[in-house]
């Protein structure tokens, strides 16, 4: 969609649309464009079809239609050329030789994709669905809980509509940002997350060259650089079978500490007047309706920071040791990518908009010191084997004594095997 409002044509003639020409094209008043009055009810037609059939807390069919039209409107729906898919596979290529030298998980991408903008939005908006439906859906049940028997009679029809309302402002928010990410992630994995489908590696080489723009190195070593780092993810999501779930589990936890404030909800239902549709638009814009933080929420937020933290550093150490001297401007690269993900890239900040969650390593330098750590102490065999258990995992307090941590953490098939026992007794032990 255009950032013109509905009835604003482009700039020309009043009534006209530079687009068409001859004279017997239907006019309107000085600035009307019969046209695109046509188009403003074939998409706001759309736009309430989508809303009665959208069955969930989101409307993603909304998110993806406004997504991949601004795209389209942008020139971000283009498919990568042969040669942009050519230069991909070879950088990837390459970059798993290296890695094979850095460390034990062996290879965990099954295939190599080159994605435009669009591409992306389509073939992450699963992943995506994931991670906002649990919030979403949390979100909405818990208000519609809060509200005393009186107040859910009074607000009756309208909680149906306030459902629908709420997916399409949902979906709305989430289709422009989807939009925006598209042309500025680099990689499928670039916020910390497996947003791809399994086991395909993949990067969005017209979003790497922009970024190319701004730095000082040649664009075959940027991008040798980003397949490393793409290539280490999906050797963590590929062979630490618990680390995907554990992820986007950690989310789901979250949701379920959301709360609202329920004298608010009162006042809402006492406020609403159904004939007057414009009083429950300025209530859900007011920020009544957010979600408050609870301390249950403050422990998931703290666990899904670390973990990616853990996740952000191991893919550091094992790139720059695989890389070493190869790349000239490795160091510089890395230390990029570094500020990037620590100071909170447009996903983190657009995903933190949307649920409240900000998926930013801020201890991203600490966790990368202690796998370096372990690297030298334990040597790579010693530092991989972590990853064979979540309860072998560093804590929070460990990333702040990484040396302490090396000490105690030669991990043996014993130690696994214990874990993984403690797991399923722990589960028996469960009604």
């Amino acid at each position: 969609m255009s950032d013109r409002p509905f009835g604003f044509g482009p700039e020309g003639e009043p009534g006209r649309d530079p687009q068409r020409s001859g004279g017997d094209q239907p006019t309107g008043p000085p600035g009307f464009d019969v046209g695109e009055l046509g188009q403003m009810l074939t998409q706001l037609g759309q736009m309430l079809s989508q809303a009665s059939t959208s069955s969930g807390p989101v409307n993603y069919e909304l998110a993806k239609h406004l997504a991949t039209q601004r795209l389209d409107a942008t020139g971000g729906a283009g498919e990568p050329t042969a040669a942009q898919l050519s230069a991909v596979q070879d950088a990837l290529r390459l970059a798993e030789v290296w890695l094979d030298l850095a460390t034990t998980l062996p290879s965990g991408a099954s295939g190599v994709q080159a994605w435009s903008p669009r591409q992306w939005v389509e073939l992450t908006l699963p992943t995506w669905q994931r991670l906002c439906d649990p919030v979403a859906r949390q979100f909405a049940t818990a208000w519609t809980a809060a509200m005393p028997d009186e107040a859910r009679q009074a607000a009756g029809p309208l909680l149906a509509m306030i459902g629908q309302m709420g997916g399409l402002a949902f979906g709305s928010q989430l289709g422009a940002a989807l939009a925006q990410l598209g042309t500025e992630v680099l990689t499928s994995t670039d916020i910390g997350l497996p947003l791809g489908p399994a086991g395909i590696a993949a990067l969005l080489p017209a979003s790497i060259e922009t970024f190319t723009r701004g730095l000082d190195r040649p664009a075959s070593e940027v991008m040798v650089f980003l397949a490393a780092r793409e290539a280490a993810h999906h050797r963590l999501f590929g062979h630490v079978p618990w680390l995907r779930s554990r992820l986007l589990g950690t989310v789901e936890e979250f949701a379920k500490g959301i709360t609202v404030d329920t004298a608010a909800l009162e006042q809402l239902a006492r406020d609403i007047d159904p004939s007057n549709p414009q009083v429950l638009e300025e209530a859900m814009s007011s920020g009544v309706l957010e979600p408050k933080t609870s301390p249950e929420q403050r422990v998931a937020l703290s666990r899904l920071e670390t973990l990616l933290a853990l996740v952000e550093g191991w893919v550091d150490v094992v790139t720059g040791d695989a890389i070493g001297e190869r790349l000239p401007g490795a160091a510089a690269l890395r230390e990029t990518l570094r500020r990037r993900r620590a100071t909170g890239g447009p996903a983190e900040q657009t995903f933190a908009t949307l649920v409240g969650l900000e998926l930013r390593p801020r201890k991203l330098r600490a966790a990368a010191e202690l796998w370096r750590t372990l690297t030298d102490e334990n040597g790579i065999d010693g530092r991989d084997a972590v990853w064979a258990h979540p309860d072998l995992m560093p804590t929070d307090e460990d990333l702040d004594d990484p040396t302490t941590f090396a000490a105690r953490a030669a991990v043996t098939p014993d130690d696994v095997l214990l874990a993984e026992l403690e797991d399923s007794n722990g589960s028996e032990d469960k009604p």
